[in-house]
């Protein structure tokens, strides 16, 4: 058993970095830079390069030593037939090839005061693509100039600035795990859930997730417990009468339960039983009365599938040799049902309700927003309407890590509930 604890555990936490780089792309290659989104459109040039660096977008994705920096325009002179602010030429002009080098030269200006670090200035013409290292300051800088190889009449098509870095192993990936675990000089050593601040709220991302977990839990436990009872009463109630008047009842409701929308679910609730009728609170958490009405819509939503489910499940075991045997032997059916069929056909119904208890933790997204009940699930909302990424990275990862735990809970107690799966210390 031991030997099987300590390898689930080791195929776990290889299963993290997958996670952590997955996590990666959907938040940084695939979203785009988040500072355009937050800073709203014309930004200034200098919160914009401050922005970025809060949030770590200005540097490499996976390797290099090049950052974003907005403190040189970097130009496409093919796209933009309108000459930026931020230069100044003389006697240069357009044509079909880019910007033809004036014998004045091109005239750069910086667009605001920084720390004086190195840049890097790219030059795109027709032939190539050289690159030039130089120390930021506040003077001009003038092209062409004959150590870079440009003289008057010569074609740019793109003029681009990055801000350089000492360490090409600086990158947002890097970032993404140190997000997760870090080591610190002091006790205990290691710090997990690095998120800093949330962009939108302004306090420890940590205290977020603290102060949502109780709320979900409270919403979400009697939810699942609730149709998990029901749900499994209701299908031995299904296939005690196979075939009859009571199981066509139960599973034509189920369908019918199972083809209602959840948002209909929720607006028929607050409508008619909260505010026509009165009979429960329609938003809010100032007490648990408030999570009544919520819970009994959880619970009738999803009953029609949990019950589909297991229904199937003790179909499937009632044609079995074992369940014969008992019935020959003069069993009851409540001792056939109690103390044969429901424990061999736990190891389904614990699949299922390894894939349900993560969602205990987080919330549910539309109960809680439409109640007003301030768990994770209403965070998420929030801070996916706020463009908070550092919240929504630390809720996803939450996620993740929940699902990561309770799929390895559910290996061992697999091992408990059936006495036929073994878990030896020789596999």
């Amino acid at each position: 058993m031991l030997s099987f604890i300590r390898r689930r555990i080791f195929q776990s936490l290889l299963i993290l970095p997958g996670i952590m780089v997955l996590t990666f792309v959907l938040f940084r290659l695939t979203t785009g830079d988040p500072t355009a989104v937050l800073l709203g459109k014309n930004p200034v040039p200098s919160e914009l390069e401050n922005l970025r660096a809060q949030l770590g977008v200005d540097k490499p994705f996976f390797f290099g030593r090049e950052c974003l920096t907005e403190r040189y325009l970097s130009f496409d002179f093919m796209q933009g037939k309108t000459w930026p602010g931020s230069f100044t030429d003389s006697g240069g002009r357009y044509d079909s090839t880019g910007y033809a080098i004036g014998a004045g030269g091109l005239h750069v200006f910086p667009r605001f005061d920084a720390p004086h670090v190195k840049y890097r200035m790219s030059i795109t013409t027709q032939a190539e693509t050289r690159c030039y290292d130089f120390q930021a300051s506040d003077s001009v800088w003038i092209f062409p100039n004959s150590s870079w190889g440009l003289s008057p009449g010569d074609s740019i098509l793109q003029i681009a600035f990055s801000k350089l870095q000492k360490n090409p192993l600086n990158t947002q990936l890097f970032d993404t795990f140190k997000e997760l675990v870090w080591v610190t000089p002091e006790f205990p050593y290691i710090s997990f859930f690095n998120y800093g601040d949330s962009l939108s709220q302004q306090e420890p991302v940590k205290a977020i997730l603290k102060r949502g977990i109780a709320p979900s839990l409270l919403l979400m436990i009697p939810i699942f417990l609730g149709e998990l009872f029901l749900g499994v009463v209701l299908a031995l109630i299904a296939v005690r009468f196979k075939d009859r008047f009571w199981d066509r009842v139960i599973m034509v409701s189920s369908v019918f339960g199972m083809s209602i929308s959840y948002l209909a679910f929720i607006l028929f609730g607050q409508y008619f039983l909260a505010y026509r009728l009165g009979a429960f609170p329609v938003w809010g958490f100032e007490s648990l009365a408030y999570l009544s009405l919520p819970i009994i819509i959880g619970i009738i939503s999803g009953l029609g599938g949990g019950i589909r489910f297991y229904r199937t499940v003790f179909v499937n075991e009632l044609n079995k040799e074992y369940l014969r045997t008992a019935k020959a032997k003069g069993c009851s059916p409540a001792q056939i049902y109690f103390n044969h069929l429901l424990p061999n056909a736990m190891i389904p119904i614990m699949s299922r309700m390894s894939v349900t208890l993560p969602f205990l933790f987080t919330g549910s997204l539309l109960l809680e927003k439409f109640f007003g009940i301030p768990g994770l699930g209403f965070t998420g909302i929030n801070a996916l309407a706020n463009a908070d990424l550092q919240l929504i990275k630390a809720i996803v990862l939450f996620s993740a890590l929940l699902f990561v735990v309770v799929n390895l809970l559910t290996d061992l107690l697999y091992a408990v509930v059936d006495p036929r799966i073994r878990v030896s210390d020789t596999r």
